[in-house]
């Protein structure tokens, strides 16, 4: 499996996921189709599927003109309002890219609608990944425009987070700088978080994106991942996850 990274817009990412044995390719939310059409005829690819992640502009505002430039392409979503949709999917649809494994997990809060993809490739490489829209950014979560703590908490918690920790986790948005802040004001004495936050700095100043972190990596400073430490707990003075979740939200919220 290869992704190469598409940036977009002014901070959005759309990733062309391949499989390299038979040259058929997905693309994840993409907003600007021109862009994707380049690449995949200068590497000479099978375009054959959108996944689109949730139905906002910014993400599924590309597919019908992409649809008109590539007839026949397979779009795939979970929120009726997701333009050029030709298949509905829910929790646990499976289907493939060329021999690559894709399933669906529904993630629910930014919008009502919203799936990640779990793509995994066979063979003793143990490749996986994650595309998580506005769900999972890294160190960060999504807004909670549709939905409730309880979904977040649901979506991150006891769906994201059950991945394997290898799983590279691609993201919607490049949010990296202002989350880790954010994270660094929540757990102080994270040393962690200091080291993304050095990482990532670098990373910007060359112009690279900071895409992608893993599970595991996620689970040691994304806060919002980390509801049920006791120093995240702390932090917001609640005594459960949920709660927690939503109280850091909040103050995320308004955090400058």
């Amino acid at each position: 499996m290869d992704v190469k990274i598409l940036p977009a817009l002014q901070d959005n990412y759309m990733y062309l996921i391949i499989d390299k044995a038979t040259k058929e390719a997905a693309v994840v939310d993409p907003v600007e189709p021109q862009t994707v059409l380049h690449e995949v005829m200068t590497q000479g690819l099978n375009l054959t599927t959108v996944l689109t992640t949730h139905h906002h502009w910014d993400h599924a505002g590309g597919n019908e003109d992409l649809v008109r430039l590539i007839p026949g392409l397979n779009v795939y979503g979970g929120d009726k309002r997701i333009g050029a949709l030709n298949h509905m999917v829910q929790h646990d649809h499976r289907f493939n890219i060329g021999n690559l494994n894709v399933r669906c997990l529904y993630t629910p809060c930014h919008t009502s609608g919203h799936i990640c993809y779990f793509v995994t490739a066979p063979g003793e490489g143990n490749e996986a990944a994650v595309f998580t829209g506005d769900t999972l950014f890294l160190g960060g979560c999504g807004r909670f425009f549709e939905g409730t703590a309880e979904q977040m908490y649901q979506s991150l918690i006891d769906v994201l987070s059950c991945l394997p920790d290898h799983t590279k986790v691609f993201c919607g948005h490049e949010y990296t700088l202002q989350n880790l802040k954010f994270a660094a004001h929540v757990e102080p004495e994270n040393e962690v978080i200091a080291k993304k936050i050095s990482w990532s700095l670098e990373r910007r100043n060359l112009g690279l994106p900071t895409v992608p972190s893993t599970i595991g990596e996620e689970k040691l400073y994304n806060p919002f991942m980390r509801v049920t430490e006791p120093n995240v707990m702390k932090h917001v003075q609640k005594a459960d996850g949920v709660q927690t979740m939503k109280a850091i939200r909040l103050e995320k919220d308004h955090f400058k």
